[in-house]
């Protein structure tokens, strides 16, 4: 039986931290765009009207109901067939950001429901108009609100940030395939990049915990 060897992490190590630097932009592009588009797609939700937001309600569904993967593959394999290249840095992106946003959107949707529609009216009665009430009052207290679940969700992206390296990505998993291939030492380098996730993902938790305690002593 071949014992486990860990010294054969050490050439590869540069490697495996090019992976990390793009599992890292690939998350925070994405979370960025993901909540950006997800507040975007509550608020066409909940304050147009249904013919114009029936294609975001359409969006959600389709894609709250197919897995991040094969949407993945649609991007970046099927749109070329149809005439739009994508490079795979970008379909990785717009893949997150979009199984993501309708997910943040949900939770969003709820924050702003549970907004005290009285604060409408008070912003409107000092002359902010809807767009600036929503913008300046809602739109802040609904994030504050929904938090927890946002945060939630952020790690998740993290951890699926794993799926884009079928598209040739190479972020941290497709890193250590490579390696592997090379190697033929696969449970040295899949462990290594479980440890290198959960340490990332204990870094993010921290920093989700103090943003959380700063908003409640602010309010």
């Amino acid at each position: 039986m071949q014992s486990l060897d860990l010294s054969i992490l050490t050439p590869y190590s540069e490697l495996l931290a090019t992976g990390l630097w793009w599992t890292i932009v690939l998350f925070l592009c994405s979370s960025v765009l993901s909540l950006i588009a997800g507040i975007a797609f509550a608020l066409i939700v909940l304050y147009t009207p249904k013919l114009v937001s029936l294609p975001i309600r359409f969006m959600t569904w389709l894609l709250m109901g197919t897995p991040l993967l094969l949407q993945l593959y649609l991007i970046y394999y099927g749109l070329v067939q149809v005439g739009i290249d994508i490079p795979a840095l970008a379909a990785g992106i717009i893949g997150l950001s979009l199984h993501f946003a309708v997910y943040n959107a949900d939770v969003i949707r709820a924050g702003v429901l549970s907004v005290d529609p009285g604060q409408i009216e008070g912003a409107r009665s000092i002359g902010l108009s809807r767009s600036q009430a929503q913008r300046y009052v809602v739109v802040p207290q609904a994030l504050r609100n929904t938090l927890a679940p946002l945060g939630n969700n952020l790690i998740v992206l993290l951890k699926d940030t794993s799926l884009v390296s079928i598209i040739g990505i190479a972020e941290l998993v497709y890193s250590a395939q490579r390696a592997v291939s090379e190697t033929y030492s696969p449970f040295e380098f899949y462990l290594a990049v479980a440890v290198i996730y959960y340490a990332v993902n204990l870094v993010l938790e921290a920093g989700l915990h103090l943003l959380e305690n700063k908003v409640e002593m602010s309010r």
